[in-house]
């Protein structure tokens, strides 16, 4: 007989149980080493669970001090922090809060919460674990490849392209995208000007000729290049900035120059009127410089935010936030005075309009956030919101992680294995106040280590050794 149809004698009698379904989740929602890591799949590490009224206030401030203020009013905030109070280590929620604003402001590029006053991208910025981004220069690099990750030169092309082909071309079919993502692969692809016999040199030669801003960048501005250039040889677009053009310049102010001012000058033709780049973990950069280098980045942001002569000082084109772990402002304070930032942008002021507070949660903001975690893995979403914790175990919980959402979201973690191991449907006080000591016991034996109030050098380390 064929092994096609040969079946084995013994089956499976017995329907197993997953390891968690008799608390009505399809897994353990929460992560068991929790800090936010955007580029994992996972959504329980990547941020992509948040409740947003946890930090309702905190919003509520970036919507009306920062987004809602036209980019057009010369006084709009260009340096902001949101700066920590909590005092109790890392992983109080400000990454997660960065990314999903960083979300909504992508979604419609801010036109929407701005009431249409303004059009603007928003960054992810994380400096190098290892103190790579310690001078100017590199934080510049730093900057202009989250520029490329975003595909925004691209995009800013493609906007430039689509304007001048409908007037010069208004029978070219540029409605026939699926998405616009694919509409703008297909401006920024030579075979597609070619299939629709359209001359890419006849299109720049018109964007420039309509576009006074894109005239006042540099003659070596790599766009320059496809007004006489035969639409059949080759077409700029992202690959050409980076490979072919700002790789070519030297590192330092050549590269400076081309952010701060050309590539400004790009995107303001395209039709934004600003950029928010939010830096997490910004101790990463001062953590490792010195007194003389923590100087230099200083007046280097001064000069190129506030009062240099780069199309960014003159405009306020970048909107930087920098993300501020508690006692982060000590090392810098003598830099922000030796520089005159401290002037420009104070970080000390909390009635200041740039200085976003954030405290430590609440218990409420604990129970809110757990149930959000929950909400995510529950089998039957008709029972209780918080089961299989109650309110006062969740209580204990907060209390015993001084309420550090990192902390939190792990210990919650190995209470649900311990009721998973030990086949407890309900943690309440008493089970919390047996186990939570053991759990912490652990943590101090390196069994399940808590990277909450570690520092990014640490962290770095570690994940050299495994």
């Amino acid at each position: 007989m064929s092994n096609l149809l040969r079946k084995p004698k013994s089956k499976h009698s017995i329907d197993s149980e997953g390891r968690y379904q008799f608390l009505n989740l399809k897994e353990n929602p929460f992560p068991n080493t929790p800090y936010v890591n955007k580029n994992n799949d996972d959504i329980r590490y990547n941020g992509s669970i948040y409740e947003s009224r946890i930090r309702e206030k905190e919003h509520e401030q970036i919507i009306k001090n920062f987004i809602k203020v036209p980019q057009s009013d010369p006084n709009h905030i260009r340096l902001g922090y949101i700066l920590d109070y909590s005092y109790v280590g890392r992983g109080n929620g400000k990454s997660a809060f960065a990314l999903n604003l960083l979300e909504e402001i992508n979604e419609e590029y801010c036109l929407d919460i701005s009431n249409e006053q303004n059009k603007c991208f928003g960054l992810h910025i994380t400096p190098e674990v290892s103190g790579r981004t310690k001078t100017f220069y590199s934080f510049t690099d730093l900057i202009f490849d989250t520029i490329l990750d975003k595909n925004l030169i691209n995009y800013s092309l493609a906007s430039l392209r689509l304007g001048v082909i409908n007037e010069l071309y208004p029978n070219a079919d540029t409605d026939n995208f699926e998405t616009e993502d694919d509409l703008v692969d297909k401006l920024n692809d030579l075979k597609w000007y070619r299939e629709n016999n359209i001359e890419i040199a006849s299109i720049t030669k018109e964007i420039y000729k309509e576009n006074e801003i894109l005239k006042k960048t540099n003659n070596t501005f790599p766009l320059n290049k496809d007004k006489s250039t035969y639409f059949s040889t080759q077409i700029t677009n992202q690959k050409d900035f980076k490979k072919c053009y700002y790789e070519t310049l030297k590192k330092g102010k050549d590269r400076i120059e081309f952010l701060f001012n050309d590539l400004v000058l790009l995107f303001e033709a395209a039709g934004f009127n600003g950029a928010y780049l939010i830096v997490d973990d910004f101790e990463r950069i001062p953590d490792f410089q010195s007194k003389k280098l923590k100087q230099e980045f200083a007046l280097e942001l001064r000069t190129n935010f506030f009062d240099g002569i780069l199309e960014n000082a003159k405009i306020g084109f970048y909107n930087l936030i920098l993300v501020l772990h508690a006692g982060v402002p000590r090392l810098v304070e003598e830099a922000w005075a030796v520089s005159g930032m401290d002037r420009r942008s104070p970080m000390n002021d909390d009635n200041a309009l740039n200085v976003i507070r954030f405290d430590k949660l609440t218990i409420d903001h604990a129970v809110l956030m757990l149930e959000k975690y929950l909400e995510k893995y529950r089998i039957d979403s008709k029972k209780d919101s918080l089961n299989p914790f109650t309110k006062e175990a969740v209580k204990i919980i907060s209390e015993k992680a001084e309420l550090n959402a990192s902390t939190i979201l792990a210990n919650a973690h190995r209470l649900i294995e311990k009721a998973a191991d030990q086949k407890i449907e309900s943690i309440d006080e008493a089970f919390v106040n047996s186990q939570l000591g053991k759990v912490e016991e652990e943590s101090v034996n390196g069994k399940n280590e808590d990277i909450s109030s570690e520092s990014t050098e640490d962290l770095f380390k570690k994940s050299k050794t495994k």
